[in-house]
């Protein structure tokens, strides 16, 4: 199996300047390429004649007109100048067909620097790892935050996140022994938890960002007062970079650690089928959903499930597992975001709403009976956020009981 490892770099003062080196080539490579296609456009609306250069139409003009009057092109890798091209070519065909917007030029320290670097010869392999250091075309040996895996490495994608270098490379890895009875397992992702699992564990959601919000608001300020093109405005805003990478590191390894524990630990691991983009037009939730990073909880699962041997099915997004009971399955109601406990008015079962809702998913199947929603609701809890419980009917002493027996399993991932 084909896997990416990404590790932090520990380069030298030399190494980062050559890193830097190396972005600029791959950035005005990619800014050519761009210019030309723009060209070629403008000069086919009176031509149907022209055609749009590929790739290595691309890549022949630039050896023609570009490397002859820029000679700093050879001090650095030619792998990265022909990626950056080919980059640019497939993020016009993507908008070509309209799955994205045009391709913008790249603009120095707006963007996540980066470059492409690529196996040699056999004579000259180019790159090479000894486990604690990895050997670099035209840059040299660099010592790594913690050791990669002791494969041939074919080619790198050497990146800059804040003022830090990281490298990623793929590997051949053998898929690891797992248990062969395992039970399947619905999830309901939510922004108050993280996620919900049918078997009653909750894992809780980090919010990184709500919680440095307010450092992050101090340095912004910091920086709208310190003039543009100072030093000390340059360490300002490496100092917000700082900040929102730590937010960024913090929401994966949360992510990580709930999708390494539903892929080997299930065979069969069931998700709603959200869509993430409608959910983030809602202005009053779009920071705390983005907060929780859905999409990357829906990619991380699909190839952790084929790593550990299981089954990732996505259920129907309009399917209302919130409003279904989970204990007989005729019986729904509406369920407001504001009533977070569920009680079904046919059998009298109280629980958790996300736990509800987890049970629903992981029975979920093709063709499976939806009951109509009730006109009335016989029991409803308006239970606010901050946790207060205030009851609108009598039954409120024995659903709460109810309740506080069913309580799901709370784990920390911090």
């Amino acid at each position: 199996m084909l896997l990416s490892f990404k590790t932090q770099l520990k380069p030298n003062n030399k190494q980062i300047t050559r890193f830097r080196q190396h972005c600029g080539v791959a950035r005005h490579a990619y800014n050519f390429g761009n210019a030309v296609i723009l060209d070629a456009l403008e000069r086919r609306k009176t031509d149907d004649s022209v055609k749009i250069p590929s790739a290595i139409d691309l890549h022949k003009k630039l050896v023609a007109e570009v490397k002859t009057e820029n000679p700093w092109y050879y001090e650095s890798s030619k792998a990265s100048p022909q990626q950056a091209l080919t980059e640019v070519r497939k993020a016009w065909d993507r908008c070509f067909k309209k799955v994205s917007a045009q391709p913008r030029f790249k603009q120095k320290g707006k963007s996540h620097d980066s470059f492409y670097l690529e196996q040699g010869t056999k004579a000259n392999p180019g790159i090479s790892n000894d486990g604690k250091k990895i050997k670099l075309p035209k840059i040299g040996w660099v010592r790594l935050a913690e050791p990669l895996p002791l494969a041939a490495v074919h080619n790198c994608v050497i990146s800059r996140t804040a003022d830090s270098w990281f490298i990623a490379i793929k590997c051949e890895i053998e898929k690891p022994n797992v248990e062969v009875n395992r039970p399947s397992v619905g999830v309901d992702i939510g922004i108050k938890e993280l996620a919900v699992t049918s078997d009653g564990r909750v894992f809780s959601n980090p919010k990184a960002y709500r919680r440095m919000s307010k450092r992050l608001t101090a340095l912004q300020r910091a920086v709208s007062r310190k003039q543009k093109g100072s030093l000390n405005r340059s360490k300002a805003v490496i100092a917000i970079a700082r900040i929102h990478a730590r937010v960024a590191n913090i929401r994966k390894d949360a992510i990580h650690k709930l999708t390494t524990h539903l892929a080997k630990n299930h065979s069969v691991v069931k998700i709603e089928d959200l869509h993430i983009k409608a959910f983030l037009k809602n202005h009053k939730l779009a920071g705390a959903i983005a907060d929780c990073g859905m999409y990357e909880f829906k990619r991380q699962l699909e190839y952790k499930t084929e790593k550990f041997d299981s089954q990732l099915v996505l259920v129907h997004r309009f399917f209302p597992s919130s409003q279904i009971c989970s204990n007989c399955g005729n019986h729904r109601h509406k369920m407001p975001l504001k009533n977070r406990i569920y009680v079904c008015s046919d059998c009298g079962h109280t629980e958790d709403r996300d736990l509800n809702a987890a049970k629903n998913i992981e029975r979920w199947f093709e063709g499976i009976f939806i009951p109509e929603r009730s006109s009335s609701d016989a029991v409803s809890l308006t239970v606010k956020v901050c946790g207060a419980d205030k009851p609108l009917k009598c039954q409120l002493e024995t659903a709460m009981k109810q309740e506080a027996n069913s309580k799901p399993i709370q784990l920390t991932l911090f």
